[in-house]
């Protein structure tokens, strides 16, 4: 079995993105799009290379892997100059798989059948039927066999009317590809070194020009603008989704979801629309999420219920909680079982414990709180005095009026009760009122003079 060589091109600068960034470091989903191609590739090769360019410093910084070699091209002088930089480096004797670091959604499978048929033909190349096929290069076809590519500003009218394109992808044996690469001319519209040029080198050789074409469109479409790559990102998250749903999630609209990341989910969980997930997300059974809710790197358990606006990360939340609306709970947050956390509450690296409940519009941050507690609205855990963070400790059974000002280091005792509207500075004993409050005074009215 021969060696697999792939090559990533990826030097370009793409100026239709409109941006400073190099085309390749645009996100899609997730990762970027030269990230995409890479963990799609890596499995299936003995040795990658990436050809890189504008920006390098940050191309090359983008992945941090061993196995890459960075190859610069320090001219653009076309696809063929770029694939030429790499060759030096790969054996005669293997096969060269090509790939381009802004066609991000290309499947494995798809590359393994290519690569086969390049090991017994020589050569094979993806190709795609579309409907529009405008800035795609056409594959041209003399009964049945294919003879050359025409780049699209080098087509004629009749050409252009072909609807097979060239996605770019190729599988090659080097040592043919390197004897074509040195016969290649800037003879075109572009002045550059085409390497599509070869297939009609390879043609004049009388040998066969094998072919692999795409069912799926979308795993064969390049970005070249910053539009392009909003409607694959809606391609790859509607696709996403219907796998979803047919693995038994409820997604109310696969138009408007988004997972940038991954969800393992149980059975009958709900979400509802403009829902994001991020980082890696564990849904429970019978758990239900609420219309624009943001879920990143956290655990939800069974039967819980989070509502509307709810922003959650890097947290666990257990069976039977109520989160929301408009709740953010940050990292490091444990929300007990049967939990209630409602609207406008932020909870900040704190326990809020089972059957507890902080209601409305308060601030728990660097916190302790036990089982069965009241948190009355507007309460605020004080937890940083301009150097450092404390911590405050309300043990169970606690009711804590509303207005409350915790300042910490603070414990509240077991079963206490704190007055509404109080600053509390010190710990408190279990089973007692607990207040602090300025007598109240009236005076008289001022006249006006």
């Amino acid at each position: 079995m021969k060696k697999i060589n792939i090559i990533i091109l990826a030097a370009g600068k793409g100026c239709r993105m409109q941006s400073s960034r190099p085309k390749v470091l645009h996100n899609l989903v997730n990762k970027t799009l030269l990230e995409h191609v890479f963990f799609n590739a890596k499995n299936i090769c003995n040795n990658i290379h990436i050809v890189y360019g504008f920006s390098g410093n940050k191309v090359r910084q983008s992945i941090q892997d061993d196995a890459i070699n960075w190859v610069e091209q320090r001219q653009q002088l076309g696809t063929g100059h770029a694939v030429s930089q790499a060759m030096e480096n790969i054996e005669d004797d293997s096969i060269v798989l090509i790939l381009y670091g802004d066609v991000p959604l290309i499947k494995t499978a798809t590359l393994k059948n290519l690569i086969k048929k390049a090991e017994k033909n020589s050569i094979a190349i993806l190709s795609a039927i579309v409907k529009n096929p405008t800035g795609y290069g056409r594959i041209i076809r003399v009964n049945n066999k294919i003879q050359k590519i025409v780049e699209q500003k080098d087509a004629t009218q009749e050409q252009l009317k072909i609807s097979e394109v060239n996605t770019g992808i190729m599988a090659v044996e080097s040592r043919l590809l390197k004897n074509c690469l040195t016969k290649l001319t800037t003879n075109n519209a572009n002045n550059e070194l085409y390497l599509t040029d070869i297939i009609y080198l390879i043609a004049k050789q009388n040998k066969t020009i094998h072919s692999e074409t795409t069912k799926n469109q979308t795993e064969a479409l390049g970005v070249n603008s910053k539009l392009e790559l909003v409607e694959l990102e809606r391609s790859l998250q509607k696709e996403q989704a219907i796998k979803f749903i047919q693995n038994g999630l409820d997604i109310k609209d696969i138009n408007r979801f988004d997972c940038r990341g991954e969800i393992i989910f149980g059975k009958d969980c709900e979400m509802d629309i403009n829902t994001i997930i991020k980082g890696k997300v564990i849904l429970g059974n019978d758990s239900k999420i609420g219309a624009n809710c943001s879920i990143k790197d956290s655990k939800i358990g069974d039967n819980v219920d989070i509502l509307p606006n709810t922003l959650i990360e890097d947290s666990i939340i257990e069976n039977g909680a109520l989160i929301g609306p408009f709740a953010r709970i940050r990292p490091g947050s444990n929300i007990c079982r049967n939990a209630k956390v409602g609207n406008f509450v932020e909870v900040k690296k704190s326990i809020i414990g089972k059957n507890s409940k902080v209601s409305h519009l308060s601030y728990i941050g660097d916190s302790e709180i036990g089982e069965n507690v009241n948190v009355g609205a507007g309460v605020i855990t004080c937890n940083y005095d301009g150097r450092k963070k404390h911590k405050t400790i309300i043990k169970k059974g606690a009711f804590i009026g509303s207005g409350t000002q915790l300042v910490a280091p603070v414990t509240i005792g077991e079963n206490s009760i704190i007055g509404a509207g109080s600053v509390i500075t010190k710990d408190t004993p279990d089973d007692k009122l607990t207040l602090s409050r300025v007598q109240q005074t009236t005076l008289k009215r001022l006249k006006n003079n």
